[in-house]
């Protein structure tokens, strides 16, 4: 996958959750530098991703990423996308690719007759959802780098320091968004499937021999 490549798959997304309104909100990616040498996809105010980082609740990291408008998409329930990537020399070298989830669902859950009207709201009514952040991180330094506890590509479930699932390469912003849609608001990646473009392109695999011996996420060649 080159910038180009990414970049426009960034955009083709943006656009995509408009048209089928399950974007409420949207910014569309900035870029630094030159895609032939050192290039950035990110978005505004991203300084503000830091937050994540932190030791504290995770009401107040979601408050503050929607408070700077630090995500690429703010999906209809409130959730947040955001994705950004670090190129060298047309190559992906590094990607965050996050998902922080509204932690507060009850303007769906006390009235969901209202919702279910629409069915595109169904998969945020339920009472006993718990919502949880997600983030897929590739970075390439090899400093950085330990087999079987440090993977280059790894899937962090809620906030938790030290989990880190291994995956199989890097994700396209296409790739990403697809997951995202499929599991968390697969009423609507249903309804919308036709609407939704697929990515035709891919990443080199980064996973090692050993790492496929324990569970991993395998990604589509």
């Amino acid at each position: 996958m080159t910038p180009q490549e990414a970049l426009q798959q960034v955009k083709d997304l943006t656009v995509a959750l408009i048209s089928v309104s399950l974007s409420n909100e949207q910014n569309f990616p900035s870029t630094y530098g030159n895609p032939n040498a050192s290039f950035e996809i990110t978005v505004g105010n991203a300084a503000a991703m830091t937050v994540a980082l932190k030791n504290v609740p995770y009401e107040d990291i979601y408050q503050e990423l929607s408070d700077a408008g630090c995500y690429n998409f703010k999906m209809l329930d409130g959730g947040l996308i955001t994705l950004r990537y670090r190129f060298r020399d047309q190559k992906v070298c590094e990607h965050s690719l996050s998902y922080f989830p509204s932690p507060n669902l009850d303007q769906f859950q006390n009235e969901p007759e209202l919702y279910l009207l629409e069915e595109i709201y169904a998969d945020v009514v339920a009472r006993n959802i718990v919502p949880f952040p997600i983030r897929f991180d590739f970075n390439d330094d090899a400093a950085r780098f330990v087999e079987i506890h440090h993977f280059y590509s790894h899937l962090t479930l809620g906030q938790y320091e030290n989990c880190r699932i291994p995956v199989s390469a890097p994700l396209t912003p296409l790739t990403f968004g697809g997951f995202i849609l499929r599991n968390f608001y697969n009423t609507a990646f249903r309804k919308y499937s036709d609407d939704i473009p697929a990515s035709a392109v891919s990443c080199a695999a980064t996973i090692t021999t050993a790492e496929r011996g324990i569970p991993h996420v395998l990604l589509q060649a």
